[in-house]
């Protein structure tokens, strides 16, 4: 009697595309986990630059720009932060997405507003902010 070893072709088919459906449900979960991570970077910029903000303030009449505030140093491979208005009782900062995290469809721009002691930030997208 003569005994086979190895895999037959069937199981090796089998195996193959257990493989397959695996993979179809691990990327997208990953690549999805991988944007929240890059946003999370964009929020702590944003309240970074916020409390940077809040210090310029304290000894000025009006909110600065970012290279007022010293913001500059803030960056992100993936994120592009802007001061875009300042009063002396409003100022306006934006994390805009570059490069890979464009896909981010859910989310985009990131905007934080204070106007007169009510900060506002828009998407209000349940997950774009924490």
């Amino acid at each position: 009697m003569r005994r086979n070893r190895g895999f037959t072709l069937i199981e090796l088919m089998i195996v193959v595309s257990v493989i397959a459906v695996l993979a179809a449900i691990a990327l997208p979960a990953y690549n999805d986990h991988v944007r929240k991570t890059r946003r999370s970077e964009a929020t702590s910029g944003l309240n970074q630059l916020a409390l940077l903000q809040e210090r310029w303030r304290a000894n000025r009449p009006t909110y600065g720009s970012i290279t007022d505030i010293g913001g500059g140093g803030i960056q992100s491979a993936y994120y592009t932060f802007r001061v875009t208005v300042n009063t002396a009782t409003a100022y306006t900062m934006t994390a805009t997405p570059q490069g890979v995290q464009t896909s981010d469809t859910t989310c985009g721009t990131l905007t934080y507003a204070y106007q007169a002691g009510t900060v506002t930030r828009t998407p209000t997208t349940a997950g774009c902010w924490n």
